[in-house]
């Protein structure tokens, strides 16, 4: 009991210094209930501050819009793809007749020519013609006699068939190896044979360039006879073994068969939901609706 009250006994100075402390506490909690301490004051900003804050904020929201926009690079319109002019904004009629001019072995030399042929209008062509990009061999009139004995030249090649090329054949290509031709002849195999020259640019690892080395001298003369699959007695796993087909839109396929009970006509197949319409033809060469 004595140990415990040591601990409580003060002499006079540090009983002072104990009602100093618990003065100091009381009156600061006093002056914090009592005094107001929030600021009445505004900050206020004239119209003309508020203007140039603005300005400034739509420069920088405009500066970081077009950093986001993606580049557009020029490109030549004879080489426009399925999928080129899906992205551009072309229909399929305008596509295929590109494509059929093309498979007479001319070229679009201008902006006016490429609208003649395609039949696209006004407005779309706007868009898209600043990025066309002709080669100086056609856009420059000092080569146009030259240009002309090219176009000559090319046409009096006799190409091969590229449905009947060997790898070998491919090997003497410009640019190609043997993995690259072989993967050539492997992506034959699996499209049944090449129906559209086109198909070639979809080889794997086939730069463009190269692509065109090979088109030079092979081409579709006989188109393969494709086994098409009857898209209401076919199961799962045939529609998916297509090349142009992955998992999910293949489910779809299906889930609209089911919809519908029977899919009447291959056009139908457009109906669905985020459909790649791009590709429609190609997936149409292996589908059938009895």
């Amino acid at each position: 009991m004595n140990f415990i009250k040591s601990y409580f006994e003060f002499n006079k100075r540090q009983r002072n210094g104990v009602f100093f402390l618990l003065f100091i506490i009381v009156f600061l909690q006093l002056i914090f209930f009592f005094v107001d301490f929030s600021s009445n004051k505004s900050t206020s900003f004239s119209n003309i501050e508020i203007e140039t804050f603005q300005k400034e904020l739509d420069s920088l929201e405009l500066v970081q819009a077009t950093n986001k926009k993606p580049k557009i690079y020029s490109f030549n319109p004879n080489f426009i793809t399925d999928y080129k002019g899906y992205q551009l904004g072309m229909s399929v009629s305008e596509i295929d007749k590109l494509l059929a001019f093309r498979k007479t072995e001319r070229f679009v030399n201008s902006v006016d020519e490429f609208q003649k042929v395609t039949g696209v209008n006004d407005s779309l062509l706007s868009v898209i013609s600043p990025m066309f990009k002709f080669p100086d061999l056609v856009t420059s009139p000092k080569n146009t006699r030259k240009m002309s004995s090219k176009i000559i030249l090319e046409k009096s090649k006799v190409k091969k068939d590229i449905n009947s090329a060997s790898i070998e054949d491919f090997i003497k290509v410009y640019g190609i190896g043997e993995k690259l031709a072989t993967r050539i002849v492997n992506y034959r195999t699996k499209l049944q044979g090449f129906t559209f020259n086109e198909q070639l640019f979809e080889v794997w690892g086939l730069v463009k360039e190269v692509s065109i080395n090979v088109l030079n001298q092979f081409e579709v003369k006989d188109k393969p006879i494709i086994i098409k699959i009857n898209v209401n007695d076919a199961s799962f796993k045939e529609v998916l073994a297509i090349v142009y087909l992955d998992f999910e839109l293949t489910k779809k396929i299906f889930n609209y068969r089911d919809e519908v009970a029977e899919i009447q006509s291959i056009d139908e197949l457009k109906k669905i939901d985020n459909f790649p319409l791009e590709k429609f033809n190609r997936i149409a060469l292996y589908l059938e609706a009895k």
